[in-house]
Order: C-alpha cells, then sequence, then structure tokens
C-alpha cells in the first residue's frame, strides 16, 4: 500500500467523520463502513477477538474502506499497522515510528494533550463530550470544558468523541473542531 498522506506538516486529508468500531456493531460493521460518507474515517477497535480473527475482520473492513475512500487506523496496533496495511495506528506509539502513517491519541485532560503532543499526534480525539454508552460511568466534559481543552490542542486535527452525531457535532463548528467520532450514530 503507498499511504494517501503527506507527513509530518500536509496531510492530503484527515476525514471529518469518524466510525470507531467494536461488538455493538455485530454482523452489520461491514454494511455501517460501507454507508459512511465517502472519504470518511474508521478506527477499527474490536479488542475482544484473539490476533486471527481480529486481523481477518480488519482485513474484511479494509477493503471496504479502500472501496468507499476511507482511511482506516489500527487501534493498539503493538507493530502491526505496516503489516496489516493500516493508514495509521490509534491508541500508543509516537509519529516518529509511524513514517508516512496517522498516528491519532485519545485525549480527556490537559495532561494527555500535552503528552500527545510530544508524540506527535496527527489526530487528538477529545471525549467525552457528551455523556456516552461506551462509558456510562464517566463524567462528560459538556460544552465550557470541552472548548477550553480544544483551544489546548495545537495543530493536531481535533476530533470529537463521546455521544456525538452529526446534529451535535453541527453546533461544535465555532469550536473549531475537525470533525466528530462515534460508534452508537452508525448503528442502525
Amino acid at each position: 500500500m503507498i499511504p494517501r498522506h503527506k507527513k509530518p506538516n500536509g496531510h492530503e486529508r484527515i476525514p471529518r467523520i469518524w466510525m470507531m468500531t467494536d461488538q455493538r456493531l455485530g454482523d452489520n460493521l461491514a454494511a455501517a463502513v460501507q454507508r459512511l460518507p465517502a472519504g470518511s474515517g474508521v478506527i477499527f477497535r474490536h479488542y475482544h477477538l484473539a490476533h486471527a480473527p481480529r486481523k481477518a475482520l480488519f482485513r474484511q473492513i479494509a477493503r471496504v474502506c479502500r472501496r468507499r475512500g476511507h482511511v482506516i487506523l489500527l487501534a493498539r496496533a503493538d507493530g502491526s499497522a505496516s503489516n496489516w496495511h493500516a493508514d495509521g495506528v490509534h491508541g500508543h506509539g509516537n509519529s516518529r515510528a509511524f513514517g508516512n502513517r496517522l498516528l491519532s491519541l485519545p485525549v480527556h485532560n490537559i495532561h494527555e494533550i500535552a503528552q500527545a503532543q510530544r508524540r506527535g499526534a496527527d489526530i487528538m480525539l477529545l471525549s467525552p463530550l457528551f455523556a456516552t454508552r461506551s462509558h456510562p460511568l464517566q463524567r462528560h466534559l459538556g460544552a465550557v470544558q470541552f472548548q477550553r481543552l480544544a483551544a489546548l490542542c495545537g495543530s493536531a486535527k481535533l476530533i470529537a468523541l463521546g455521544g456525538m452525531t452529526r446534529q451535535k457535532a453541527a453546533m461544535f463548528r465555532s469550536v473549531q473542531i475537525d470533525g466528530w467520532a462515534a460508534i452508537d450514530a452508525f448503528i442502525k
């Protein structure tokens, strides 16, 4: 695979809409990825699967992503991103370790934002903006705290996560978010 991204400071394209995968999408995962607007992003997680079935499912979803022009990142890549032909990694590492591949990191507070900046994150997923089924006991940031933290994210692309929908993302355009991510918003 030839990476479609320019690094370090000139990405061709970072998607505005991101799907976070997990077992809640069940057998509808490929169809849900197919329904995403062309050029969206997918962060493939599926941590519950053993290595071989996870890799097989990743390959299936990556084929759908390629046909639709989506970017696909591999979460908890453990050095597998290039072997699996992912466009990047999510959740660990630093940008120097991945060459032309994207690095996305989850951030929830000032400390994690600073750490993501030191690691050279291309994308920061700031969460949870709203209450979310993924982390029902975690306190959500709310609009004011989200805006405060968003201002600290620097040059990384800022993706809002946590109870997000297309309608909620539209409310935060004035915060200069670069996009939004969700799981439940893509479950039919």
